[in-house]
């Protein structure tokens, strides 16, 4: 065979002769509508053979969570109806480590002359791409590959000058203000004839084990994945909340906002028909003068922007999951303290928002847009803890995990981004509870031991008289702990941090303006700080082995593990020692009594005051943060009782209707900012840090 070429066209024909038989590769575009590669596919002529490869070994440490492997599961079942619907044969189903090698064997194994496939845009599947079509190549197999998941490809949206964009505002305007729209969605095939595939066998794909289908379970009863199902939900989202989007999508207490970005993660959704359907519902109501319905379309649209901003930004810095855009966060001087990170985890940080939170993402693996900002926020820049460990962590639990999107957002929550949250400014919980949950529904829903709490309280019950506590059955350290850390503490640890990185900072650039090349180095030098044990749920080193058609490998995902929100939540007394990182967290249901009792005993080599009890901000704080020390410190996890406890009063937090808060005095002392985009006073003191990393791009060729 002659060797083949490779294109990176949109949705031209299928190349090559007419006839023969082509491999559709489905990825993160599991529909048949709008999807290019399939389309092509059936233009080209012959027969089409439709293909999944499951290869989960490939994305290292980013193995796909529970919730996430279920959706998954469930649309391939749809995905493959909707195709022998349309007459193809069967949806064929590989597993392997190595998609790549799949992929070349089922092309022989079929007498394959074309492979066809939509483009993704992470550092793993750009490098996975260009080898497989060298190796395509090699044996004379034509590919193609095409846009099915962005408005317009990366290397379209480019400033003046040719260059990326660094920042979103101007990347956005200049998607909106492109000279050509963006392409029309296109119809399901009529028909796709995939010839006779009983000599192609397909592997059994496991996506989950005993312990996880009680909790699955759960999750079909708020969810349908598929494409159809996806339609269904635009449509009910078009007709309903986007015309009030501008006034209540910041409400956490209800659902305010799309719940589309599942469909749109794996591609159920085309992002090119929102965006049409979304233009033309704006059209209508400008021609009927209703700017409330106007400018709620923009901000839904901005939303999508953001999307194609996550996906512009890894494809033209692939580092962007490990590694701080900014050069200056590189030195930023994290606390490394797992035991914070499971309280954090286990919703126990005694804030009411960020618990109900967490609490929400662990029982039901989602969480509004706005309670993802304040939990990260919190987790940032009041704990300190690498932002890193929280995208981990948020793509282990979130039904719509997106490597892309979550790694855009810890890094504008952490100030890593030009145009990303000032870093010097802590949110207050409280103020962002009455803003985001004003009438304490959200919090009284996921906290039931604060469910009598009255709202003047709700989101700040250290604050609260003794006879209230107690009329609401609150006892604060035992059934509900107190804050893990005051306010007043963390901001001025905060300034100490900014202070050294600062420092250190100025001490690398001067090393290098002399000509000392060592210096500090380049933060690419420099490995990422490691996750957590217990966030290394990775497949055994073990390959993958194939038995009677069926792929099993031995994992470790306990973290994972979600509760039945309906079942009886007793938990059995524990402790978390100082030796807390050789532990195991079973994660077997939400603790709601914690007794926060610092211990006298620490070992001689670290200095910590986190046995002072310090009334600060309204808070008792228990565990103070060292004072900085080096880059990346080991904090010795502080020792923390929890007491035995469970569940009581209404079994599944059913809520009471509670009346409106009244006007409120609460400090402003960490006020939140409005604005999306917030002032970079902290970068205003420091003009030469404004730059971004020239990190090591992949090559064009890719």
């Amino acid at each position: 065979m002659s060797v083949s070429s490779s294109s990176m066209g949109g949705g031209g024909g299928g190349g090559g002769d007419a006839g023969g038989r082509t491999v559709v590769w489905f990825r993160r575009d599991l529909r048949v509508e709008d999807n290019p590669a399939l389309a092509a596919a059936a233009r080209a002529g012959g027969e089409v053979v439709p293909a999944y490869v499951w290869a989960p070994e490939e994305d290292g440490p980013y193995y796909p969570g529970r919730v996430s492997r279920w959706w998954l599961s469930q649309s391939l079942k749809h995905l493959d109806a909707s195709l022998r619907r349309l007459g193809a044969g069967k949806l064929v189903t590989r597993r392997s480590a190595d998609a790549v090698v799949a992929l070349l064997q089922l092309v022989r194994d079929t007498g394959a002359t074309r492979l066809f496939f939509n483009h993704l845009y992470d550092p793993i599947s750009l490098v996975r791409d260009h080898r497989l079509k060298e190796m395509m190549a090699a044996e004379g197999i034509i590919v193609q590959s095409f846009n099915a998941d962005l408005l317009y490809e990366p290397w379209e949206v480019v400033d003046d000058e040719g260059q990326s964009f660094t920042m979103f505002a101007p990347f956005w305007n200049r998607c909106l203000s492109m000279p050509y729209d963006p392409a029309a969605p296109l119809l399901p095939p009529k028909r796709i004839n995939s010839g006779d595939l009983s000599m192609c066998p397909s592997d059994d794909l496991i996506f989950e084990d005993d312990s996880e289908r009680g909790s699955n379970a759960l999750l079909a009863r708020a969810w349908s994945p598929g494409w159809q199902n996806a339609d269904k939900a635009l449509t009910a989202f078009l007709n309903g909340p986007l015309i009030h989007y501008s006034v209540n999508r910041k409400k956490a207490d209800s659902a305010s906002t799309s719940l589309l970005s599942p469909y749109l993660h794996f591609g159920e959704l085309s992002v090119r028909k929102v965006f049409h359907l979304v233009r033309m519902k704006q059209l209508v109501w400008s021609n009927e003068g209703n700017r409330a319905a106007e400018e709620s379309c923009t901000l839904f649209l901005r939303s999508i922007g953001l999307r194609e901003y996550s996906r512009y930004l890894s494809f033209n810095h692939p580092c962007s999951h490990e590694k701080p855009l900014l050069a200056h966060l590189r030195f930023f001087p994290w606390v490394i303290n797992e035991c914070y990170f499971k309280i954090w985890r286990q919703g126990r940080t005694g804030y009411p928002l960020v618990d109900a939170g967490m609490r929400e993402l662990w029982a039901t693996g989602w969480l509004h847009d706005r309670i993802r900002v304040v939990v990260s926020s919190f987790f940032v820049k009041v704990l300190q803890l690498p932002w890193r460990w929280g995208m981990k962590y948020f793509w282990d639990t979130l039904l719509d995990a997106d490597l892309e999107s979550d790694a855009l957002g810890w890094q504008y929550i952490s100030g890593s981004l030009p145009d990303g949250r000032e870093l010097d400014r802590i949110d207050n919980p409280q103020l962002e509870g009455y803003k985001f949950d004003p009438h304490g529904e959200y919090v009284r829903r996921w906290l039931p031991e604060l469910a009598r709490l009255p709202t003047e309280w709700i989101h700040h019950p250290w604050d609260a008289p003794a006879s209230v506590l107690q009329a609401a059955g609150v006892e604060l350290g035992s059934n509900y702990p107190l804050p893990i850390v005051g306010l007043d503490a963390a901001n001025a640890r905060l300034q100490e941090a900014l202070s050294e990185m600062w420092q250190l900072e100025a001490a690398s650039r001067a090393a290098m303006d002399n000509g000392m090349e060592e210096g500090l180095g380049d933060s690419s030098e420099v490995p990422p700080i490691e996750f957590p044990r217990e966030l290394q749920m990775e497949v055994d080193r073990e390959p993958a082995r194939v038995t009677a058609n069926v792929l099993t490998t031995a994992r470790r995902r306990e973290d994972q593990m979600v509760p039945t929100m309906t079942s009886s939540l007793n938990r059995a007394e524990t402790e978390i020692s100082a030796d807390f990182m050789n532990s195991v967290d079973s994660r077997a249901e939400v603790p709601t009594r914690v007794n926060f009792e610092p211990r006298t005993e620490r070992e001689e080599n670290f200095r910590t005051t986190a046995g002072n009890v310090a009334r600060t901000n309204g808070i008792h704080e228990h565990n103070n943060f060292q004072q900085p020390q080096h880059r990346m410190r080991n904090v010795l996890a502080p020792s923390v009782s929890e007491a035995s406890s469970g569940w009581t009063g209404r079994e599944g937090g059913v809520v009471p209707v509670w009346s409106p808060p009244a006007a409120s005095d609460h400090s402003e002392t960490f006020a939140s900012d409005e604005a999306d985009i917030s002032s970079r006073s902290y970068l205003d003191r420091h003009p030469q840090s404004h730059r971004l990393m020239n990190w090591s791009q992949l090559s064009q060729s890719l």
